[in-house]
């Protein structure tokens, strides 16, 4: 069965049918104009994303729900790196008439699935008709009482310090772009982010200064903190051990692996600054340090080990000519 003959509602019903029972912020969910979500602290944060079937994933690559647990990891990762708690995701589909509704069920087991890790739910959203597949999530967070984390407040002198998994996704894109479906814990990667949701406020009560999730590139994310706080950034390569299934394909691919992790996207990690006086834990991997505007860097940016990185682009840009 297609989308466009189950109709507009009828693909709606069997979509809302998946998402399983409202988390204890939504108030009201899926089946009236608009959600109703509980906001304890007053204030909200928000933030959305939009995925395109040839661009941000392959129907070829991934199955529906791997697709699914892309779409919202994309989003909730930002509300965790503002230091908020993920509350409920809004989600937009697009879609050829010639979809199979299986497909949409699968997405929306896969969103509703990735929600509930952070104790979110999918509360309602949209659906059109259109040639490209295409998905929309808007996702929402509460801070409970805890200042928001801003790219702005970096300041030289602290440490910086990477929770989650680095490298792992452009690892695996790479891996599925020349044709090979191993290693699989790379590919894995590329299919369905590993978020360490938790840290996000975790952090903003340990005193994290500033925080970033990592979407499109260490170094290019970093650079978004460089230049809102003003400061320079300085990586150190050798704090970043290359895990042994990204080692064996950087060798038979002939690619060097720290580009992965310096430069390579979705992820979704964590990556924060700290003062040099915060007891981080196991959790958190120190890979640099802030230092003063021009000390490295005219104005701020992100050096690794004191130079500028000349191993390509930083990251990915959607206009530019990022990987």
């Amino acid at each position: 069965m297609t989308v466009a003959t189950a109709g507009e509602f009828g693909l709606i019903s069997r979509v809302t049918a998946r998402l399983g029972a409202a988390s204890p912020s939504v108030l009201l969910g899926p089946g009236d104009d608009g959600a109703i979500v509980a906001t304890p602290d007053a204030r909200v944060v928000a933030s959305t994303d939009v995925l395109v079937d040839g661009r941000h994933f392959r129907r070829d690559w991934s199955s529906a729900r791997d697709v699914g647990h892309r779409a919202a990891a994309a989003n909730l990762a930002d509300i965790a790196a503002m230091g908020a708690r993920p509350t409920a995701l809004l989600v937009a589909l697009c879609a050829p008439a010639d979809l199979q509704i299986s497909w949409a069920e699968e997405l929306a087991d896969g969103l509703a699935a990735e929600a509930a890790k952070t104790g979110a739910s999918v509360v309602g959203g949209d659906t059109s008709s259109s040639p490209t597949l295409t998905i929309a999530v808007t996702a929402l967070g509460d801070l409970d009482g805890q200042a928001p984390l801003l790219r702005s407040g970096a300041r030289p002198g602290d440490v910086v310090a990477v929770a989650g998994r680095i490298g792992h996704a452009a690892a695996g894109y790479t891996v599925l772009s020349r044709g090979f479906r191993s290693p699989k814990v790379l590919v894995d990667a590329f299919r369905r982010p590993d978020v360490p949701y938790r840290l996000g406020p975790v952090a903003a009560r340990m005193g994290a200064t500033s925080m970033i999730d990592v979407s499109d590139g260490l170094l290019a994310d970093l650079g978004h903190i460089a230049v809102a706080s003003g400061v320079g950034i300085d990586l150190r390569r050798g704090a970043f051990a290359v895990p042994d299934a990204m080692h064996a394909a950087a060798t038979a691919l002939g690619v060097d692996p720290y580009g992965w992790m310096l430069a390579g996207g979705d992820d979704h990690a964590l990556a924060a600054t700290f003062p040099p006086d915060v007891e981080l834990g196991d959790e958190w991997l120190v890979v640099g340090s802030v230092l003063a505007a021009g000390e490295f860097t005219a104005g701020g940016g992100v050096t690794v080990d004191g130079r500028r990185y000349t191993g390509g682009a930083p990251g990915w840009d959607h206009f530019g000519k990022g990987q």
